[in-house]
């Protein structure tokens, strides 16, 4: 089980160049992957965000990749247009100014778009130098996921025990129910009876009742469900989304047993099976 939650941090250097890779973890309902790449290394996106994509399942990630190349080919031309018009502009305003100053080149070369610069890039050189980079920092991640994830594991099987035993409360009062019920109706039969009772009437009226109140088949699946959570939470290392879907399949069956039944012992289980489910819920959500 690894946490959504997770820093990492991983740079390099050499005589070529610098770089450093940034991982931070959030949580999120789905995988969202906001990568900050320098904009000369913009086309190299797609790489990063198909390999994080492989790394993670679920949570928003922001991953940061400084990058310096000391030897970059670097191409510089002059934009003839953008001086012209510059000139032309300066030309009207000394005339308006009434001065012969003339600007400087200095004051030219500031202007936007006089010079053009341009990066020669080379994506797959680039690329070999940040892969490893990027791959140690989300081992990094992932490492700090899993001990994040490994603490709630043990917090939620705590609360799992707590729901398993509350289980087992209503589940030791489910039989008791059918005999209370049985003999309250035959103490209502015999006060306005006597000993004229209809042993099939009370059977048949104890059958429907049954029907209505009892909670075997919601004790039954509440137990498979548990069950289930144990075994997916232990083996699949991203169980969130499927966790998140039985804690709701759990919840339909506490809420209808403590519907159905009258029992104060029962009900008094019920809210302590609620309290433990919520409790495991709060922490799902920070679970990949």
């Amino acid at each position: 089980m690894k946490s959504m939650t997770g820093y990492a941090y991983e740079e390099r250097q050499n005589e070529r160049v610098s770089l450093s890779v940034e991982i931070k973890g959030y949580n999120s309902r789905f995988l969202e992957l906001f990568i900050y790449l320098p904009p000369y290394l913009s086309s190299l996106e797609p790489k990063v965000r198909e390999y994080m994509a492989g790394r993670c399942r679920r949570g928003k990630v922001e991953i940061n990749i400084r990058f310096k190349d000391f030897n970059s080919d670097i191409s510089v031309a002059v934009n003839r247009e953008a001086v012209r018009a510059y000139g032309n502009a300066i030309s009207v305003l000394a005339q308006i100014l009434e001065t012969q100053e003339k600007p400087s080149l200095a004051a030219l070369l500031g202007m936007e778009g006089v010079l053009e610069v341009e990066k020669n890039r080379d994506d797959e050189r680039n690329w070999r130098y940040i892969e490893p980079c990027l791959k140690m920092a989300a081992d990094r991640f992932d490492e700090e996921r899993i001990r994040e994830g490994g603490h709630t594991l043990a917090d939620i099987f705590s609360h799992i025990a707590l729901l398993e035993s509350s289980v087992q409360i209503a589940a030791s009062h489910a039989p008791l129910m059918e005999i209370s019920i049985r003999e309250n109706l035959r103490n209502r039969f015999t006060e306005l009876l006597g000993d004229q009772i209809d042993e099939n009437r009370i059977l048949t009226e104890t059958a429907v009742l049954l029907m209505k109140y009892t909670i075997s088949e919601e004790i039954s699946r509440l137990g498979s469900h548990i069950s289930e959570f144990r075994v997916e939470a232990e083996r699949n290392p991203s169980p969130g989304k499927k966790l998140d879907f039985l804690c709701q399949e759990m919840n339909r069956e506490i809420n209808t047993i403590g519907s159905k039944t009258p029992d104060l012992a029962v009900s008094r289980a019920v809210v302590d099976m609620k309290d433990a489910l919520e409790n495991i819920r709060e922490q799902l959500r920070n679970v990949e």
